[in-house]
């Protein structure tokens, strides 16, 4: 499996302290019918730590049902190989296509034990695995000649470079083997990723504007870099709004407001502050 285009890190909505499934498959529904490429439930986005296994297997469901033709891609990665495995072995009956696997966070690996990581955890499925490269979280960079070691592990089959580090992420894509796909982490640098021959997104933005990131990615890919650039400049506001506080506190305020699910957290994540609802309201409003 190749992926390509825009996945959306869905983000997990609560209603009273518990999961609201119901409007999770409103919002899966949206996705689909937006022409999203793939989905990615269970990620940082979706709130993951502070789920239950029982709430995880309910949402890949719901996401696999909804989602039959087009990939799914579900995280699970922890900062502990065991942990990891177990969750692979807890969600692989609900048929996600791949799995999201973040560098360890907190443990402060070397290079060389991020690529045992990876090589470790590769072993106990015969699915897809997408490393997870976001220094800005885990405390620890998997720099490009580790990305590219970890490439070279069969079922590794593409990286979510979310480091920020353009040069970084140019190393990776030009030294890549055939078949690994480059994603961007972060959806301000797609246009560039894409341009220096990445793959697409995995989008905290799409939470809210599907359609118009597909219509961007889509364009970006496609070689279409006027109509790629102005739909850039338009969502610009939008990625920026989603980051004013952690994500994905903003995705929720703004979803909130299209009355696609309430914009309760879970703790330590706390509701958007009244500015982020205010910015939010005026990103929605020049997106129309």
């Amino acid at each position: 499996m190749i992926l390509r285009g825009c996945g959306t890190a869905l983000v997990t909505p609560f209603r009273d302290g518990k999961v609201d499934f119901e409007a999770y498959g409103k919002m899966v529904r949206r996705q689909v019918e937006a022409g999203i490429d793939f989905l990615v439930p269970l990620g940082s986005t979706a709130e993951t730590p502070c789920l239950e296994d029982d709430e995880k297997v309910e949402l890949l469901r719901i996401a696999r049902e909804l989602c039959p033709d087009k990939p799914v891609v579900v995280g699970v990665g922890t900062n502990s190989p065991a942990a990891t495995v177990r969750n692979i072995r807890l969600l692989e009956p609900l048929g996600p296509d791949a799995y999201l696997v973040v560098v360890p966070y907190y443990n402060k690996p070397t290079q060389e034990g991020i690529y045992r990581y990876f090589a470790h955890v590769a072993e106990a499925t015969s699915k897809g695995i997408v490393a997870y490269n976001v220094p800005g979280r885990t405390g620890t960079n998997m720099k490009a000649a580790t990305t590219l070691r970890v490439a070279t592990i069969p079922n590794v089959i593409a990286v979510k470079e979310a480091s920020g580090d353009l040069a970084q992420v140019k190393e990776v894509i030009d030294g890549r083997p055939e078949g690994f796909s480059v994603l961007s982490g972060n959806d301000d640098q797609t246009l560039q990723i894409i341009s220096d021959g990445g793959d697409g997104v995995i989008s905290v933005a799409s939470n809210i504007a599907p359609g118009l990131m597909e219509e961007f990615v889509s364009a970006a890919l496609g070689g279409d870099l006027a109509k790629a650039s102005e739909l850039d400049r338009k969502l610009m506001p939008l990625y920026d709004g989603c980051f004013v506080e952690s994500n994905p506190i903003p995705a929720k305020a703004g979803l909130s407001l299209l009355g696609l699910c309430t914009a309760e957290m879970r703790l330590p994540l706390t509701e958007a502050v009244p500015s982020t609802f205010d910015a939010m309201k005026r990103i929605l409003a020049d997106l129309d």
